[in-house]
């Protein structure tokens, strides 16, 4: 998993790319929020988001 980080954050330094950091940021944070809220009360109310 850390090798992969590592891989991609050398791919966009090298390769100027930082445009795509915020990307993967919001991908991350929502499939943490997704994964997160799966056993919980609030689920439905996420689940209306999408």
């Amino acid at each position: 998993m850390f090798d992969l980080l590592k891989d991609l954050l050398a791919f966009m330094r090298e390769r100027k790319k930082f445009w795509l950091a915020p990307i993967i940021l919001v991908l991350l944070l929502l499939g943490a929020l997704i994964v997160f809220s799966q056993g919980s009360a609030v689920a439905p109310f996420i689940y209306t988001l999408f």
